[in-house]
Order: structure tokens, then sequence, then C-alpha cells
């Protein structure tokens, strides 16, 4: 292995011939250069509402709504310090809202083509604009956005918003375009199903019909509102954002919003030049510059240009939603574009077919990708009681050579939270997952906000149901507010367990924000301690980390009810790896430094005598 003066020597050596020839890719960045981050998502609408009403359906006057700027410098400062180094503004873009504007130039929004009476922000309703509900004026939201990200930036934080690209708003309307841009579906011949210029897919000669209500579902719970009348007009009707063709959409469609048209016909062909396979190995330069003199479909255009205005803003970054409905041609086009104006963007996609992984990490130029069908889901498994953790070193394998850009979460706005009884009813059991899902991997690492308090998501919020924080309605979120306290940002009503559940989580972060080990090897000894180490159980996982400077022995223990007592082994080729001659070294235990253990080498083989507990995990420094 090169020492540290030589990798030093090799990494600027690469940037010089970068200069030369073409920009590094992450794969040529020593990784001991860097350290892992982890990404904090927020949903900025409920964050600082101190409001605890939380009647269903409850109006932005009774429940109440979070604004910009209560994320002040002391509440972004609090956030960094529990080991962040991104923050996803969740909801900034101006979604569908019930809420009445129109004294601010902005139209009233349709329930009937709205969830929830606050909308999804997933349905956006105008991208050169922010959600006027966050804004204490409404007419200068814009200004309020960007004093937050100035905030941000000064707190040491850097700002990710979410971009969606395969739906908007079945009424977008761009009321602040800057000049020269078009609406989407302006210049759309409405005639035809498809054209590779139109921005939609339209269904000729039919009218939108709203969808049959079902469950004793009615917009806004039933109360009274002149625009929820069970029509909306749309002639001709379009595709619907998930796909469906129907006039009249299904209720569990996404009725809400209408299907962006990249120049794929409704029979799967495309109409723009498909990328060749070589590129897979290719840099971010090499695809601008392949797509810069080609015809593109006119919706690839509106998209670069959104995303290149919110990088001049001051954005730091991207969440793009449902990115695999989209074809990994435009990611290439619109990937490219934002990191040859940002280098260091910050581009995180919702992909959830394997089979896709490394289209979108090779050929689309993603960087992130949420790990959720393989790890997510194994781990979650495990923590419902049912899943082994032998599942886990296969699923590590198997993303090898793809492990950096596969982004870990055990929670975020889609998912149920791990403290509703839906998932495991107890936050105490996402500790050993979470540091799994932290310190196996050299990739980032994200929490939802609240997760750190054990936030259990009981409300009945309206058209958001209990387990998962609605993202539709005015709510409060309350065990989160216990740490917000009136704004104190101090966590002056946690109970004794939440303020220690947050410790944790602070002590987890902060270690894997440092560690130079995170960023090098990994290799699994659970295996091993199965066929080698009495008392082990596939309850308990067990790996090791380690780069030229430090090396980590991590083991979980995921059972809630059994204490683990054992000799574990440390196999002879980690040892050697690791340098290590026979002997007794002193383990610094990284989480909480409560144990006095050592590691004792006899020929060539490790061992440590440990007694683990019920849901501990041990993060061990091995010392000289």
């Amino acid at each position: 292995m090169l020492g540290t003066i030589g990798k030093l020597l090799l990494f600027l050596a690469t940037i010089i011939l970068s200069s030369c020839k073409d920009e590094p890719d992450q794969k040529t960045i020593p990784p001991s250069m860097k350290k892992k981050e982890v990404v904090y998502q927020v949903f900025a609408r409920l964050f600082g509402n101190t409001n605890t009403t939380n009647k269903p359906w409850g109006t932005l006057e009774e429940n109440g709504v979070g604004k910009f700027a209560d994320f002040t410098h002391t509440a972004l400062t609090e956030i960094k310090e529990l080991g962040v180094t991104h923050i996803w503004y969740t909801g900034v873009p101006h979604h569908a809202v019930i809420a009445d504007y129109t004294s601010y130039g902005i139209s009233n929004d349709d329930p009937d083509v709205v969830k929830g009476r606050a909308g999804s922000p997933y349905a956006v309703k105008d991208y050169y604009n922010v959600n006027p509900d966050l804004a204490i004026d409404p007419s200068k939201r814009l200004e309020e956005f960007k004093e937050l990200i100035k905030r941000t930036h000064k707190a040491g934080l850097k700002v990710i918003i979410d971009i969606v690209p395969n739906h908007v708003a079945r009424n977008y309307e761009g009321k602040t375009n800057p000049e020269g841009v078009v609406d989407f579906g302006a210049s759309d011949d409405t005639s035809r199903e498809y054209d590779v210029n139109n921005n939609f897919y339209y269904i000729p000669g039919e009218a939108f019909k709203v969808p049959e209500w079902q469950d004793g579902y009615l917009p806004l719970g039933g109360d009274e509102n002149r625009l929820a009348d069970s029509k909306f007009e749309e002639i001709p009707a379009k595709w619907t954002g998930n796909g469906s063709r129907l006039a009249q959409p299904h209720f569990n469609d996404w009725y809400e919003t209408v299907k962006i048209n990249y120049g794929v016909r409704p029979d799967g062909t495309k109409d723009f030049e498909q990328l060749p396979e070589a590129y897979r190995q290719k840099k971010y330069k090499e695809h601008y510059e392949f797509w810069k003199d080609k015809q593109l479909p006119d919706s690839w255009l509106k998209f670069k240009d959104i995303t290149q205005y919110w990088l001049d803003f001051g954005v730091d970054g991207f969440r793009f939603d449902m990115a695999e409905m989209v074809p990994v041609e435009f990611w290439s086009y619109l990937n490219s574009n934002i990191k040859m104006k940002s280098p260091d963007a910050f581009l995180l996609a919702e992909v959830y077919n394997p089979a896709l992984y490394r289209d979108y990490i090779q050929k689309g130029k993603m960087d992130y990708l949420y790990d959720k069908v393989e790890l997510y889901d194994s781990i979650k498994h495990i923590m419902k009681g049912y899943g082994w953790t032998d599942h886990i070193p296969v699923v590590q394998k198997g993303m090898a050579d793809i492990e950096h850009h596969m982004l870990h979460f055990l929670e975020n706005h889609d998912e149920q939270r791990i403290a509703s009884p839906d998932f495991v009813g107890n936050a105490q059991l996402g500790r050993p997952a979470m540091v799994v899902s932290a310190t196996i991997s050299t990739s980032p690492t994200m929490i939802y906000f609240g997760q750190e308090v054990g936030e259990p998501a009981a409300e009945d919020a309206g058209f958001g149901k209990p387990t998962r924080t609605s993202i539709f309605d005015y709510i409060g979120v309350p065990h989160h507010q216990r740490w917000l306290n009136y704004k104190k940002f101090d966590g002056g009503q946690l109970s004794d367990e939440e303020k220690h559940l947050r410790d944790f989580y602070k002590r987890l972060l902060n270690f894997t924000i440092k560690s130079e080990a995170l960023m090098g090897d990994y290799q699994e000894i659970h295996f091993y301690n199965k066929d080698n180490t009495e008392g082990y159980d596939h309850r308990v996982l067990s790996y090791v980390r380690w780069s030229k400077n430090e090396n980590l022995i991590i083991l979980s223990n995921f059972d809630e009810h059994k204490n683990y007592s054992f000799a574990l082994k440390i196999p002879e080729d980690v040892i050697a790896k690791w340098q290590l001659k026979d002997g007794k070294y002193p383990l610094t235990e990284e989480l909480y430094g409560t144990t006095n253990a050592n590691m004792s080498i006899a020929n060539g083989r490790g061992e440590i005598q440990l007694d683990l507990a019920p849901l501990q995990s041990y993060i061990f420094k091995v010392g000289n």
C-alpha cells in the first residue's frame, strides 16, 4: 500500500493531469483524502412548527407551519454539531397548496388535484420559486430562502433541495420564470399524444376527470371549499405522473401530477441518441462533450436551466425524485452540465431497481443512490426479528464495486418511523442498525429529522396517516418539538431516554465524519466467527474497517433481550493486512469508551473476550 506521502503525490499528479485531459472522478481520489458525509433530511414546513394542536386536516392557522426563518444560526449549529455535513431541505420548490395566496399573485390550487391540505412537495407548481408557506412575507420568499442558504453555509453545512424531473403539478404555472423561459406545456401540440418537443403526453379528444374517491376519502377531509367539486378542467387530459394513460386516473395513481415527456414515445422507443456503452467508464466532462452538439428534447433543456438557476442561487446539490422513471441518457446530460458548473455538487437519486443501479451511477453520473432494496430492507427485517445478520455481508459483497455510491438510511419521508408500531415500535432498536448503516461502507449516511429523538409519527394528520410523518398536511412533530423547545433548540423538553438517544446519534455521526478508516477498506469477519466462535449468533454482526493509520473492529447486537459473551476472533489474513505481531493490543471504544478490552494475538490470530449487552454496539480502535 502507498504511504501517506505517496498517496498525496498520486493525488496531486491526478489533479495536474486532469487539468490537461479531464477531471478526476471519485474513484481516482484516495479515500484517505476524504471523510464520510452525513445528510440531515428535514421537512422544512414542519421543522420550526411549535403548534401542538394536530387536528386532522387542520388548516395552516389551526395546526401551524414552520418557516425558513426558524432555521436560525443556533438551530443550524445544533444540526451541524450532531455530526452533519449536508442538510436536505425537503419541500422547498413551490408546490400546489390550499392556502390562499391570491393577494401575492399566486392562483389558488384545486383540492381535487392536491393531496392533503398542505400539498405534496412532489407536485411542483413553479420551479423558479419556493413554497410561500415557508416565508414570513410571501412576496419576499425567494429572498428569505437565499438568506437561509447563507445561514446554512455560515454554519458549515451544504444545501440540498429536491428536483422532481418525472412529473409536475397538474396546475403548473410559472409566475416567476426568468426572462426567456417558456412554461412547461406552453408550446405543446396538444392535438397529438406525443411529440418529441412536447413537455407532456396527451389524451386527445378526452377531458380529465378527477378520480373516484375511495375508502371514505374526501378532499380536505370533507371541509367546504368552492373548488372542491370533483371537477378540474384539463382539456385534453394529460398522462398522470406515474404513467397512467387514463383520462380519469385511479385514486391510487399520482393523480395530482402530470408526467414529463423526455422524448420517449408511447411505445417505449426513444427520439434521442443513445449513449455508447463505453461512456460507463468516461467522466462527466466527456459526457458533457457528447451531448453539447446534439438535438435534444425540450424537456431536457428546461430541467437543465432549472438546475443551473438553483446552482446560481447557492444550492450545493440535488435530490432527484423517482430518477429511474426518467431515461438514463437524460441524467448523463443533466448531471454532466451540473458538474461542469459545480464539480462538487452532491447528486442523490431515488432509484429502487438494483438492476439499474450501475446504469444510473456509471452512465447517468449520479453520485449516490438510495440503498433501500438491499441494505435498508435487510436491516429492517433483522430489526423486526425475522431477518438474520448473515444477509448483510452478502449484500455488501454484491455492492462492492459501487458501495461508495449507495447512500444509507434508516428513515426518510417515505419510510416508516423506527419507533412506529408498524416498524418496530421502539427507537432503541435503531441503535445497532444505525451503527451498521453508518460504518459498514464509505457511502454517505442520512438521517431524518426527529429520528435522533425517537419520533414515532403517531398523528392522524389527515391525508397522511400514522407511521410516517405526514408530507401532505400541516402538522406538529411532537418528539421533535420537545427538542425544539419553543425554538431554543436545546432539547429542554426531552425525556432522559430521548436525550440519551440523541447523544448516541451525536457520538456515532461525529465519529463517522472524522474517521479515516471508514473511507478505507472493509472485510466481514461474521462468517469466520459463526464457524469458529462459541456463543456467536446470527443476531450479532461483526466486520473490520481500516486505513493506513486506523484499524477498527465493529460489532453490533441486534437482539433486544439477549446478552452475548464470547471470544471474538480476528482472522489471520486481517492481522496480516494490519501488519500486527503476536502480543496484546489495547482497544479504544470510540462510542462511549466504557470498556478496557484488549486484543490478544497468538499465532497470527486475534482474539477479544467480550460481553455484548442487548442492542449494544462496539467500535474498537486498535492501539499500538
